[in-house]
């Protein structure tokens, strides 16, 4: 069975669709698309499909429907031109699915939302509940109280971690684009569309392009997006969603955009770690730190730790990088930054010396750590 025909037996989708299209490239909220696009997701629905959408467009919308010539840079013009359009487009969507007689809800997250690991978890029971009572969900960034510190930065990450949250099978990201190219087809005539490969593969990010004006976030962060939506098993399609019943062909296997199929499925509070975009500081380690993390999957210990950057509390979540700056892995330590610092470079036999209160041998305990 090919990765194709075995779409229509993934029975959890996360569809993300873009602002281009739903504003029909800046113009206003575009009714006849957001319709077609309900009547796309009743036919997943009417397969025993579970769907929930993530949705770009209430800054957009707000933009056009508060007569603004571009998108606002200032933040709190951002979250003004917000609230207008989410209202808007909440409006939109529950009266696309009427007629079919699905009943949606809207729900709104931001980048502490899943940051903080019992939210995560809320978020994640709140979903799910969705979903057995038959409910179509629409998910947005609020980006009306997020900030750039806050924010997810594009609704293509926001759509992965939703996958995660709920154990997506798939996740489908409608665009304006017909998928990842070899190169950018903008400027290479010979550039060619890849069909099928895997989310992981190290060689894709020299393929992918930047932005647009309308949305936050282009072809790079949709394959940071898959690759996170990966974690959990998820493999992720990358479509043009201007092609007719894009979500109906995909469906019954058609060969439409570009597959990233899933190479790995990590534990839940695994994937929850690796999702995060927020750390609250690093920990600089040496060589055979490196060696003993990526090789043998053993703890981090203070005697492979060189330096401690940041300030962050005990338990909360550090980026491990090398030398070099690279990341290795994250993971949520087992002491302050200021207790980190005594003991960095240290043997685990001299830790209680140094911190008399001190409970554990390792900075990073194998079973809170995860390799990126």
């Amino acid at each position: 069975m090919s990765d194709r025909s075995s779409i229509q037996h993934k029975k959890r989708w996360v569809v993300k669709v873009g602002s281009a299209l739903l504003t029909n490239d800046g113009e206003g909220l575009h009714g006849a698309t957001i319709t077609k696009l309900a009547e796309q997701i009743a036919f997943l629905r009417d397969k025993g499909i579970e769907v929930i959408l993530v949705s770009s467009g209430s800054v957009a919308a707000g933009v056009s429907q508060l007569g603004m010539q571009a998108r606002p840079e200032r933040v709190d013009e951002l979250q003004a031109a917000a609230a207008v359009g989410q209202a808007s487009l909440v409006r939109h969507y529950e009266q696309a699915f009427q007629p079919f007689n699905i009943n949606t809800a809207q729900v709104l997250l931001t980048h502490s939302d899943i940051a903080n690991r019992e939210r995560y978890l809320n978020a994640r029971s709140t979903l799910l509940r969705l979903l057995e009572l038959d409910v179509l969900t629409v998910v947005n960034e609020n980006d009306t109280v997020a900030t750039d510190e806050i924010c997810f930065g594009d609704n293509d990450s926001l759509g992965s971690l939703v996958a995660n949250l709920v154990d997506a099978d798939l996740m489908v990201i409608l665009t304006d684009q017909n998928g990842l190219y070899t190169s950018d087809p903008r400027s290479n005539p010979d550039a060619q569309l890849l069909h099928e490969v895997n989310a992981n593969d190290d060689s894709l990010g020299a393929m992918a392009t930047g932005g647009t004006s309308l949305g936050r976030g282009g072809m790079v962060t949709k394959l940071s997006a898959a690759q996170i939506a990966s974690r959990s098993g998820a493999s992720t399609i990358i479509a043009n969603g201007r092609e007719q019943q894009v979500l109906e062909r995909l469906y019954e296997g058609e060969v439409l955009g570009t597959l990233l199929i899933a190479s790995q499925r990590l534990a839940s509070k695994k994937q929850w770690m690796a999702g995060q975009m927020k750390i609250a500081g690093k920990i600089v380690i040496d060589k055979g730190a490196v060696e003993v993390l990526q090789q043998s999957g053993r703890s981090l210990l203070p005697v492979g730790a060189v330096e401690i950057e940041g300030d962050f509390k005990r338990g909360e979540l550090v980026s491990c990088v090398d030398q070099a700056g690279v990341e290795i892995a994250r993971g949520l330590c087992n002491y302050s930054s200021d207790d980190s610092r005594l003991i960095v470079g240290k043997a685990s036999k001299d830790i209680r010396a140094l911190l008399p209160f001190a409970a554990d041998d390792e900075l990073i305990h194998r079973d809170n750590l995860v390799l990126v």
